[in-house]
């Protein structure tokens, strides 16, 4: 049974890419495998080594525009304001109050409509990856996103504006996004600034399978209902994703279930733990963290501490010392306020301040352990 998947052309959309018989072919072979090798068997250690590794959080990245995109690999959740640019600090070099807005960089509503900071290159990912499936949703998308292009007519405009003049709700632009044609900016304050673009030049089906993949290297070890929870996709779509991508794929077990990994990930999961960060500041949403369900009991086994991380508000940011969650951490303008899980040795102490001292934020910047005062500096 051949599976349809859409592709932008212009402001239309074609259904003329197919998901071939090859690639439920390759599946297919791929799950015998798996029955023939019930899979590796990974430990709580492998596997958050891995995605500090991968997420760039073991060692910081030379700057530059090639180590932004690295660090955008997953992309970067900024619905907190300036938080994409926290995440760039804790894993770039010398990230200052403007690495944001570096022209390698964009940000558009990527999974679950969010806010994001993604590479500029890496826009129909994040975008066309998620067009629905569903002819309804896909044709509300596509709707939304001519009529938008009409309305702003090569303009910029506030949201909220946009969507009085189109009498529509202003959230419901949203939906335009996944046609991979609007782009934003959000300063963290003022409503986003809206604009469309031309469409990208990617199937999206193939733009789903890379998100798949890269869900898969920097969240993996990994399931398909957790990649429609991240991606903001229906289920059904995410588990075709990974058919879709068939023997590329590995199973693995993990101490809170079975999962896939990517294949060529398989040896670099095993090897052995290497040197970790010091200390590292997390902004709240940051793709370390940004799990749900079991996932998160492998990043932080008490569930105590788990309510604390992931709360029903907005989530504080992670206080990451030796390469455990150790704490949380909040901030007010330049105050930071630390809240650690354990006592930390002075050179701990001493690492995660002069995290906080160096956050790329303007004005002076002030360090609080629980309420008591403890360090003050200045950004520029």
């Amino acid at each position: 049974m051949e599976m349809v998947a859409p592709v932008i052309v212009g402001w239309g959309i074609s259904t003329t890419y197919f998901l071939s018989l090859d690639a439920s072919v390759a599946y297919l072979a791929g799950e015998k495998m798996a029955r023939k090798n019930p899979g590796l068997e990974l430990s709580r250690s492998q596997i958050l080594g891995f995605r500090q590794r991968v997420g760039s959080l073991d060692e910081r990245l030379p700057a530059g525009a090639k180590s932004l995109r690295r660090a955008a690999w997953a992309g970067l959740q900024d619905s907190s304001p300036r938080a994409a640019l926290l995440s760039i600090h804790a894993r770039v070099e010398g990230a200052t109050s403007s690495s944001w807005e570096h022209p390698s960089l964009v940000q558009l509503w990527g999974p679950r409509y969010s806010d994001y900071v993604v590479a500029a290159r890496d826009i129909p990912v994040f975008s066309l990856g998620r067009l629905p499936e569903d002819a309804r949703r896909r044709a509300r998308a596509q709707d939304t996103a001519t009529r938008l292009h009409a309305v702003l007519d090569g303009r910029r405009m506030p949201f909220g504006q946009a969507g009085q003049e189109m009498s529509v709700p202003h959230n419901s632009l949203r939906y335009a996004a996944a046609t991979g044609t609007v782009l934003l900016r959000w300063d963290g304050s003022r409503q986003p600034v809206i604009w469309t673009a031309p469409a990208p030049d990617m199937d999206p089906w193939q733009a789903r399978l890379e998100l798949a993949r890269r869900y898969l290297h920097v969240f993996g070890p990994g399931t398909a209902a957790a990649f429609a929870r991240l991606a903001g996709i229906a289920g059904g779509e995410a588990s075709a994703a990974f058919k879709g991508l068939g023997g590329a794929l590995t199973t693995v077990r993990t101490p809170v279930g079975d999962a896939w990994i990517l294949a060529e990930d398989e040896i670099a999961l095993q090897s052995k733990p290497g040197a970790v960060a010091a200390a590292r500041l997390l902004p709240s949403g940051d793709a370390y963290y940004l799990l749900w369900g079991a996932d998160r009991e492998i990043l932080v086994p008490e569930a105590k501490r788990r309510a604390e991380l992931w709360t029903t508000r907005v989530w504080p940011g992670a206080v990451l010392v030796g390469g455990e969650i150790v704490g949380v951490w909040r901030r007010s303008a330049g105050e930071v306020s630390i809240e650690v899980w354990r006592r930390l040795s002075s050179a701990e102490w001493a690492a995660v301040e002069g995290e906080a001292l160096s956050l790329p934020l303007v004005g002076p910047i002030s360090v609080r352990r629980g309420s008591s005062f403890v360090a003050t500096g200045r950004r520029g």
